[in-house]
């Protein structure tokens, strides 16, 4: 996660969320479901909107909450939208495991920080939107820097030269994707089966080179030669389990969009070369961009206004 995401856990964590709040449960009003916006056809609704102004009330945020809320919900809507053209996604393990951070740091259970959550009408459901949205966020900001700062080779040449001569290295991964597939509309219904089937397959997983064979009889399972990669490019939200994992292993699962997901390390090499040096100089330069508050935030703010400037968005 980037440094602007704990920056918001910490920020959140200074509010008052554990103020007072009514002992009757939050009730939506029939009308809840009406659509509110369309961000590219994908909808917003009242009730989307209700519940983001109630979390901004549990803040102690003043103003016109209901126009705050829908604006954040658009700009929370183009970066999902951000986050599926770029493959990033946050799994429902992540997201609950930040819920429960949250709530111990706060002194409460998960069960009572989701029972303040749905008496104040922001519910736990909104609540951890909200954190796999700044999660995600943080990785395409992260990919959005990586990609826009490469530096030319000859600027690499004179870095190395000012180095020495000597050319960093890199490790270059061979990976293979296995997914085992599911349906969206029976997501929830066969995710913990599911799961259950890629540990099973991970436990007898032996090499990349006798995957497909080991699929045979599976259905919906999909396997997918990623060829090499270097470590500088491994997805963010990937590359640490890529690195912790042995030569002929395979990594945790990831729950993803497109159903239950590991990555299997074939083999690894170290790689010296031209290529090498900018991508680690350039990797160098947009970590320094990310570094500073400031710098972070005009990069974030920046990009949703390309976002916005690209989007058509009605609102009803």
């Amino acid at each position: 996660m980037m440094k602007r995401s704990k920056r918001f856990f910490a920020a959140l964590l200074a509010t008052s969320i554990g103020v007072a709040v009514s002992n009757e449960a939050f009730v939506p009003p029939a009308s809840a479901n009406e659509i509110s916006v369309l961000v590219d056809a994908n909808p917003i609704t009242s009730y989307d909107v209700q519940r983001r102004a109630a979390f901004l009330k549990l803040q102690r945020k003043t103003g016109n909450l209901n126009q705050i809320a829908k604006e954040e919900l658009i700009n929370d809507m183009l970066k999902r939208m951000e986050m599926k053209r770029r493959g990033i996604t946050v799994s429902d393990k992540e997201a609950d495991e930040a819920f429960a951070g949250f709530a111990s740091r706060n002194k409460l259970t998960p069960a009572q920080l989701s029972e303040v959550l749905n008496k104040a009408g922001v519910t736990p459901e909104h609540f951890k939107s909200f954190i796999t949205v700044q999660m995600g966020w943080g990785r395409v900001l992260g990919a959005k820097a990586r990609s826009t700062g490469m530096i030319s080779e000859q600027d690499a040449v004179q870095r190395m030269l000012q180095k020495g001569g000597s050319k960093p290295s890199a490790t270059e991964y061979r990976l293979q994707q296995v997914i085992f597939v599911i349906p969206a509309d029976k997501r929830a219904a066969l995710m913990p089966k599911r799961r259950q089937e890629a540990n099973a397959f991970r436990s007898r997983f032996q090499s990349c080179d006798t995957t497909r064979q080991l699929t045979k009889g599976l259905l919906d399972v999909t396997v997918r030669d990623q060829g090499r990669v270097l470590e500088q490019r491994l997805p963010s939200d990937w590359a640490d389990d890529v690195k912790k994992t042995p030569v002929g292993r395979t990594t945790p699962i990831h729950d993803t969009d497109k159903g239950v997901e590991f990555l299997a390390v074939c083999s690894t090499r170290q790689v010296s070369d031209d290529r090498v040096a900018q991508l680690v100089f350039s990797v160098e330069d947009a970590e320094k961009k990310q570094g500073g508050d400031s710098q972070g935030e005009k990069l974030s703010d920046d990009y949703l206004k390309e976002l916005r400037a690209k989007a058509r968005i009605v609102n009803r």
